[in-house]
């Protein structure tokens, strides 16, 4: 290793970015990892279990943050977007934007600090299904473990609440944010990806039906963190719902949506019958498809479900979802397209499977760019699930490590 060698910026703290920037930094290198959200973990930590071993993400994820903590050589920068990058392989410039965090995590808060606070904000990380306090922890495991202050949702009353019972240094109004430039020998962008907006979607019902929810919704219901503690219950009354439809493709595969598959939404509501099933036995699921895609060895987790007697598949692409009146429930028109006839079922709850979109305005992205030193790694190149995002988040790795002695 050159000891004067310029670092590597990884852009994104998700699965992706983190595997990224781990792999480079034993490898003895120092990176600059920036995410732009104030914790990292990405869509993984908000999501329930993994497929197909039905484990916890904080399992994989307590480890990756012990190694973070572990290596000085890698410079974490949350709650920060990188606006320009100028330069050539082996000599880029990188400008980076930090916003306040508004605390300074020396000394740390309790919850006796901030107990008392009144006003309310939207709760991110649950996708806006709960609220938060004006200074909140975004999750249990958040990395960096350091609360955070909506100044736009802080009022004057909570203002004098947090001068008045906060440690001395906690909390620092003044604030201001932060631009700073780094020289960097190459860049992996890895900012993941965003779930299709269902506001898109108004003749499945979102937006217009409480018991419309979307697959990410789904994860935080089932979630311990989430907003009704784990429990999967109905939005529009907090009962537990006694039938439920999961609707795949919506918005993918589509022409005026998004016209490609989006890879793990299959497995993703194989894993949220199985939620359900866990926690309502007697409740009675059917997932509507075009087609099941579930590739290698997750095959074997499809066909477990299909020996499930509580759990229907039908082939079809549903049309419509309206709400009973007086009921809350959902009735659903669908084509089946096996049986040659259309369907008109009533549900409690239904779980629209929403694709998988890049953050890039212009569509996924290729692996290298087009620009030398600058490569692309997990979904921001294509859909993808855990275990290929970090393979290919290695790969983007090795290819960065390759430039460190470029333009020297």
């Amino acid at each position: 290793m050159n000891a004067n060698s310029k670092a590597i910026l990884v852009i994104g703290g998700g699965i992706s970015g983190m595997t990224a920037a781990l792999e480079i930094a034993e490898l003895g290198h120092h990176v600059i990892l920036v995410e732009k959200e104030p914790f990292l973990g990405g869509r993984v930590i908000r999501t329930h279990r993994y497929f197909p071993k039905m484990c916890p993400p904080a399992c994989g994820f307590e480890i990756n943050t012990r190694r973070l903590r572990n290596n000085p050589r890698i410079s974490v920068h949350t709650m920060a977007t990188v606006e320009s990058i100028t330069g050539r392989v082996g000599q880029f410039t990188a400008r980076i934007l930090t916003r306040p965090r508004y605390v300074t995590g020396k000394p740390s808060l309790d919850d006796s600090a901030i107990q008392d606070l009144r006003a309310e904000r939207p709760n991110d990380m649950n996708f806006g299904m709960d609220t938060t306090r004006a200074v909140y922890m975004p999750h249990d495991m958040a990395y960096p473990h350091v609360h955070v202050l909506d100044r736009a949702a802080l009022s004057e009353e909570d203002a004098a609440t947090l001068a008045r019972l906060a440690p001395p240094g906690a909390i620092d109004l003044n604030m201001t944010e932060e631009d700073i430039e780094v020289e960097v020998a190459a860049v992996i962008v890895a900012t993941g990806w965003r779930p299709y907006d269902p506001a898109n979607l108004g003749h499945l019902g979102y937006g217009r039906c409480p018991n419309v929810v979307t697959n990410v919704m789904m994860e935080r219901l089932a979630a311990a963190g989430g907003p009704t503690k784990g429990a999967i219950l109905r939005p529009s009354d907090g009962q537990p719902p006694r039938s439920v439809a999961f609707v795949q493709c919506a918005g993918s595969r589509d022409e005026k949506h998004l016209p490609y598959c989006s890879a793990v939404c299959c497995m993703a509501s194989l894993k949220q019958a199985r939620y359900v099933r866990e926690q309502c036995p007697e409740a009675k699921v059917t997932i509507y498809y075009i087609d099941i895609r579930a590739v290698g060895r997750h095959e074997k987790f499809y066909f477990d479900m299909l020996g499930d007697d509580h759990v229907s598949f039908v082939k079809g692409k549903v049309a419509k979802v309206s709400e009973e009146p007086g009921t809350g429930n959902l009735v659903l028109d669908v084509e089946d397209t096996l049986a040659g006839s259309r369907l008109h079922e009533t549900f409690d709850l239904v779980v629209l499977a929403s694709g998988i979109v890049p953050y890039d305005a212009y569509g996924f992205i290729d692996g290298t760019t087009g620009v030398p030193g600058i490569y692309a790694a997990g979904c921001v190149k294509r859909p993808c699930d855990v275990s290929r995002a970090t393979k290919d988040s290695t790969a983007a790795a090795l290819k960065a490590v390759q430039c460190l002695n470029q333009g020297e």
